[in-house]
Order: C-alpha cells, then structure tokens, then sequence
C-alpha cells in the first residue's frame, strides 16, 4: 500500500488506515479483530486510529500487541469516559492517557490527540500543556487534534501541535479551504475522518441518526456518480476524492468487515482521482454549499 510523509513528523503513513469507531460500537468478537487487523498489517497498513471513548482500544491493543513495531498508533482523549470528572479537565485527560497506554498494551503512542474540544476550551491551554506534559514525559511521540471548523483552525494556527485530523469528504468540505492549506504550510500531518461521510447515500430516507446531515447535503450536491448502476463507483470515488485533496496524508475507515476491507483497499490501490473529476466534485460543491455547512466533527 502507498505510503505519504506525515507531514514535518519524520514518520511515514498508509494512505488508507484504520478506524476503531465501528469494532467499538459492535464489538465484534476479538477473534474477528485479530484476523482483521493481522491481515490489514499484512497489506501494508500501518495507521490505527481510536478514542478513550470508542470502546476498543483494549480490542486494538490485544490484536497488535505482538506486531506493535510494524504499526503506527493514534489515540484522543478529552470525555470523561467512565472517569467521575468534567470533559477537558488535566486531572481526566492524564488519567485517560495512562489507561489508553494500558488497554492499547503499549509504553507509548505515536500521535496522542485532542478529541474535538471547543476553541474555548484550546484557548485555555491547560488541556494542550496536558498533551505536552506527556510527550516529553514519553508516553508519545507527537500530539495533535482532532476536530472542525473554527476549533480546527486554531488548532492549526496556534502552532503547537503535530497534527490535524479533520473531515473530509465529498459532504464535507470546509477544510480544504479553512485549514488544509496552513497546515499543509506548516508541515502538520493531516488525517482525513469520516472520508466515506458515514456512506449515508444508500439510504433512500433520511437516517435517523446524527449524521443525518450528510444526507440533507447530498440531496442538494445531487453528484452524478452517487446515482451509477455500479454499486462500487460511490464509495471509490468518494474515498478517491478524499485522498486526492492537497494535504491529505491518510484516510482512516473502521469496519468489522475483511471483505470491506479489501473493497477499500482496491480503491486506493487505483490511485487518486484525476484533476478533471476532482474538480468538477469541487466545483459542485461551491455551486451548493449554504453557510451553515461547516465541518462535523
């Protein structure tokens, strides 16, 4: 699998990586982790990407615990996640970290992330001092934040942090203006979320669930490629578009599912849309796009 420099990091990453989201919600049994996650190392991946939140860092830690070298781990931290403390406060986050090391089965992480906290909240700076506190304490290798919109742009502005994760995707697009290009200009490594926008076009009504508004942008973007007869031409053009916006280093999608895995992995494998078919998904975007579309974290 392809690989692209994280930015200023030194650390190169796959250009598709793992999300542990889905198996947290699902949790699939650790058997299936296992297989999953020994055969996307074997495909080149190296990109693993959770939350204290998710529900499966102890799943993610126990499947690569014997291939940790051969992997790169990302984690957030910020909610309180079972912890009888306020979101955001240093006492939360540095006991979150230590419990991420224990249930990741490992003395270090190599991106330890913010996890979508307000620009409030980052302006206060206790919460960064945090993250600093533990990467020189060593407990990991590079710090950053995960987020949008005007948080994400402070982020970035602020100059403190390593590197961005941040929506992208064919329903979501304010980052490519607002913050993709200062933190490609500062050498940030940039991590693509939600590149599949949670693949919402399938449903022929209105999800119920939060990410309902992906829906709405898509009835109005109305993509000629999202109505073709081929059921494979959405996802690989949308995951396409994702990885061929400037400063994108790598995507990251969760699935309990070998067989999506490798659906995926074909999709990268066939390379970055061409300039023509960039463009025009940009272009319809600009034509659509109201005010209030801002990035979803």
């Amino acid at each position: 699998m392809q690989r692209r420099p994280f930015g200023r990091t030194g650390l190169e990453v796959s250009v598709l990586g793992f999300g542990g989201a889905v198996i947290g919600l699902t949790r699939p049994a650790q058997a299936t982790v296992d297989r999953l996650l020994s055969a996307a190392l074997d495909d080149g991946m190296n990109v693993i990407d959770t939350a204290e939140c998710y529900d499966s860092e102890d799943l993610i830690g126990h499947a690569v615990a014997g291939r940790r070298h051969e992997c790169l781990l990302f984690t957030k931290c910020g909610h309180r996640a079972g912890f009888d403390l306020e979101d955001w406060s240093p006492e939360v986050l540095e006991l979150a970290i230590d419990r991420s090391l224990l249930r990741l089965q490992t003395d270090y992480l190599d991106l330890l992330q913010l996890h979508t906290c307000n620009e409030d909240v980052l302006r206060q700076g206790d919460v960064i001092a945090v993250l600093q506190k533990a990467r020189d304490a060593g407990k990991t290798r590079l710090i950053g934040y995960s987020g949008d919109s005007a948080a994400a742009r402070y982020a970035v502005e602020c100059g403190v942090f390593d590197a961005l994760q941040t929506s992208i995707s064919i329903a979501d697009q304010e980052a490519i203006a607002l913050t993709l290009p200062l933190a490609e200009q500062q050498g940030m490594g940039v991590i693509a979320k939600r590149p599949l926008a949670n693949v919402v076009w399938i449903d022929r009504k209105r999800p119920e669930y939060a990410q309902g508004y992906y829906w709405d942008r898509l009835q109005r973007l109305n993509y000629g490629f999202l109505q073709a007869s081929d059921g494979t031409e959405p996802l690989a053009t949308a995951l396409r578009f994702t990885l061929s916006v400037p400063g994108v280093h790598t995507a990251i999608v969760g699935t309990e599912s070998l067989e999506h895995w490798h659906e995926n992995l074909a999709v990268v494998a066939a390379g970055d849309l061409s300039e023509k078919a960039y463009q025009a998904i940009r272009r319809r975007w600009e034509e659509c796009a109201a005010p209030n579309w801002i990035g979803q974290g």
